[in-house]
């Protein structure tokens, strides 16, 4: 990838780092263009650009993984919060939690060039899905957990 430069600004001023194979973040939105329209080549007709394309879909792949993975123990985090708050009779909505977490989120957008608003969703989906876990367990009937 000779030439390339490692960061990138896009729209709204989101700078994007892009160094081969360490990092292949964009913050673009997936587009229907058609790759010849761009005036590039069609990965087939270049067997180096095809093999780089297949590592960066592999590294995806692998960063994907990690992402459902961490987000499934993530709901396992939340089913055992749910137990506790059950045992010590503890109310399963905690707005300031909730503020906290979405705080944080918003605070990690700014500091690394993430739309805002792209991660205040996924984390509403994320903690919708939490509460949901969490509200589950606390109304589970007595002996039915565990």
């Amino acid at each position: 990838m000779h030439g390339v430069q490692a960061l990138f600004t896009l729209g709204a001023g989101t700078k994007i780092d892009v160094r081969p194979l360490e990092r292949a973040s964009s913050n673009m939105s997936i587009s229907d263009t058609p790759v010849a329209s761009l005036g590039a080549t069609a990965p087939e007709d270049n067997p180096e650009a095809e093999a780089v394309l297949q590592a960066l879909r592999d590294e995806l792949d692998g960063i994907d993984w990690r992402l459902m993975e961490t987000l499934r123990q993530r709901l396992d985090c939340c089913c055992r919060i749910g137990l506790h708050k059950r045992e010590h009779a503890i109310p399963m909505m905690q707005p300031q939690r909730i503020g906290l977490v979405q705080q944080r989120a918003a605070e990690f957008a700014a500091n690394h060039g993430i739309r805002g608003d792209f991660l205040r969703s996924l984390y509403a989906l994320v903690i919708e899905e939490t509460c949901r876990l969490e509200l589950e367990v606390i109304d589970a009937p007595l002996g039915s957990l565990r």
